[in-house]
């Protein structure tokens, strides 16, 4: 059965006005109707919706991928997916046609995914203990994968901190610059959460700012959208912003609902992310600058990705 329509007419004058002409409305067909689905330029996402949950889309067709989370860049991507029946999971590498190059097990829950601009790097977050971060006790793991060498980062934990932090440490939400060796990323220790800078080849973070959560750079590399929680109290959940990373300045988004996302940028102008809602979630856009208002901008789904033409 077909399910309802998945752009609203709001998210398609959003998209007019910031230049993404790249993402199409469609309606979500059921898998049997879909055309083959491959990595171009475009929006992709998981699927929420009962016909074809947990299925990668993009342009009202559906892949036979199936996916907790995924992100991709330049025609490679990455899928966080459960392994058989009991609650074990794999890192799945896809190339431009979606067909697996290397998978291997991983252990906890997936969370966040990301790759490089260039497609060399991986990145992933899972919770290895605990559900969520409102109850204060959770424990996550991020690791890195890079594909052109197979060298692989198990965890964040083992790089060296500037300055020291505690044991306690975890880390997520990692976000790669374009060099194929920086990154951001989040790091909760004694009750902060940190953004911090990170070199994969020097094994070392610093850390660059308090109250920074699941960062994600900008195309250009010059800002960085994020989350925050409302207060310092995850509790009440967390509110949008965008960062400047030159001059430190911090402009909150039109999107006053909590957000436990890390968003994407669909453009340099427009910033992306999923809500949940019982049942499912969708992915709305927003203005980086902090104008304008949320526009719907693909129901039923999560996990929002945009390959540009470049890509």
């Amino acid at each position: 059965m077909r399910t309802k329509l998945v752009v609203a007419a709001a998210a398609f004058a959003l998209l007019i006005a910031v230049g993404i002409g790249v993402i199409r409305h469609a309606r979500q067909p059921a898998l049997s109707e879909s055309a083959p689905l491959t990595l171009h330029s475009g929006l992709y996402a998981v699927s929420t919706a009962p016909a074809t949950q947990g299925h990668l889309i993009s342009a009202g067709r559906v892949a036979a991928l199936s996916c907790s989370r995924f992100h991709a860049a330049a025609g490679t991507g990455i899928c966080l997916r459960p392994d058989g029946p009991l609650a074990t999971y794999q890192v799945v590498v896809v190339d431009d046609q979606l067909r697996e190059k290397d998978k291997f097990p991983l252990v906890g829950l997936p969370n966040r995914a990301r790759v490089s601009p260039s497609g060399r790097l991986l990145a992933w977050t899972v919770f290895v203990t605990g559900d969520s971060y409102n109850n204060g006790k959770f424990s996550t793991r991020a690791g890195i994968l890079d594909t052109a060498t197979g060298d692989l980062v198990g965890t964040l934990e083992d790089f060296t901190v500037r300055p020291s932090a505690a044991a306690d440490r975890n880390f997520w939400g990692i976000t790669f610059t374009s060099d194929d060796d920086h990154f951001y990323a989040t790091m909760s220790t004694r009750g902060h959460r940190y953004l911090v800078y990170g070199s994969v080849s020097g094994r070392s973070v610093s850390v660059v700012r308090d109250g920074v959560e699941c960062p994600s750079l900008s195309p250009d590399g010059t800002r960085i959208a994020f989350k925050s929680a409302v207060d310092g109290d995850p509790a009440r959940g967390w509110r949008l912003s965008v960062l400047t990373l030159s001059t430190g300045a911090v402009v909150p988004l039109a999107e006053a609902r909590s957000v436990d996302d890390q968003a994407v940028w669909l453009s340099t102008s427009t910033v992306g992310y999923a809500l949940r809602r019982p049942g499912g979630a969708d992915v709305w856009a927003v203005p980086a600058d902090g104008s304008g208002t949320p526009s719907l901008l693909l129901a039923d789904a999560e996990s929002p990705a945009v390959l540009s033409s470049s890509s």
